[in-house]
C-alpha cells in the first residue's frame, strides 16, 4: 500500500521552523525494517554522507537485525516506530490492541536505541488508510491519530513513494524513476521506501542515484525530528 498521503500536519510543522527562503528539503525514510537489505543502506547513507529515518518493526521474522538498530543510530539516523508485528488484522483491532503492539515494538528495540527519545511514528498504511476499517470501525484512524497527540507522539505519512513494495519486483531503475517523478515541483519531500526482504535490495541499489539526483536538484537531506524543531 502505497498512495499519496496527506502531508498537511507534516507542512504546518515545518512551516513554523526556520530555514533559508525557497530552501528544497529532503527526508528519506525507510519503513518495516530492520532486515539484511539494511545494511546495504547504510552503506549507501555512509558513502554519501547524508541521514535518514528509519521507522522499523521488531516482528518474529527480523529479530536477528534489530542490532543494525545500534548501528543506524551510531551513524547518525534517527529511528520511530512502525508497528511490532505489522498485521493490519491484529494492530488495527482495536486502538487498545494498536498501543499495545507500539507498547511490544519499544521493549524489543530498547536494548538498542534510547526508546525515551522517540516521539516520531508511522501508522502502517498511512494514517489515512482504509483498510483499518475492516478490523476496527471506520473511526479508528481519527482515534488513534488524536490518541497519538495525547501521548505524545507525531506521526507522518510520505509524498514520494519508492513504489519498492509493490508487487512485480520492481527493478533499481523503476525504483528511481518513481522516486524522482514523485518529487518534481516538490520544495519538501517525505520519501517513502523499504529496507526489507531480499527483494528490497533493489531499493538498496537505486539509493546512492536518488541521493544524487536530489543533491543535484539543490535539497538539502534532514531526518524527519528537523520538523519538529519548533514543537
Amino acid at each position: 500500500m502505497c498512495s499519496q498521503q496527506d502531508l498537511s500536519g507534516v507542512l504546518e510543522t515545518a512551516a513554523n521552523q526556520p530555514e533559508q527562503q525557497g530552501e528544497k528539503r529532503v527526508f528519506l525514510t525507510f519503513d518495516d525494517g530492520p532486515s539484511a537489505t539494511t545494511e546495504l543502506v547504510l552503506d549507501v547513507l555512509r558513502e554519501k554522507g547524508v541521514p535518514a529515518t528509519f521507522f522499523v518493526v521488531a516482528a518474529d521474522n527480523n529479530q536477528d537485525y534489530l542490532p543494525l538498530i545500534r548501528r543506524a543510530v551510531d551513524e547518525g539516523h534517527q529511528i520511530a516506530l512502525h508497528s511490532c508485528t505489522h498485521a493490519y488484522k491484529t494492530i488495527y483491532a482495536s486502538t487498545t490492541d494498536f498501543w499495545a503492539d507500539i507498547k511490544e515494538l519499544r521493549q524489543r528495540i530498547s536494548p538498542y536505541v534510547e526508546v525515551e527519545d522517540i516521539h516520531w511514528l508511522r501508522f502502517p498504511g498511512g494514517s489515512t488508510n482504509t483498510v483499518s476499517h475492516k478490523y476496527g470501525g471506520s473511526s479508528i484512524m481519527k482515534n488513534l491519530k488524536a490518541q497519538a497527540a495525547e501521548k505524545g507522539y507525531r506521526y507522518v505519512d510520505w509524498n514520494v513513494c519508492a513504489e519498492d513494495a509493490a508487487g512485480g519486483h520492481p527493478s533499481a531503475e523503476d525504483v528511481f524513476r518513481n522516486v524522482t517523478n514523485g518529487a518534481k515541483d516538490k520544495d519538501l519531500c517525505v520519501v517513502l521506501m523499504h529496507d526489507t526482504k531480499a527483494t528490497r535490495k533493489t531499493t538498496a541499489a537505486a539509493l546512492g542515484d536518488i541521493i544524487d539526483w536530489f543533491a543535484g536538484q539543490g535539497y538539502r537531506f534532514c531526518r524527519i525530528d528537523e520538523l519538529d524543531a519548533q514543537i
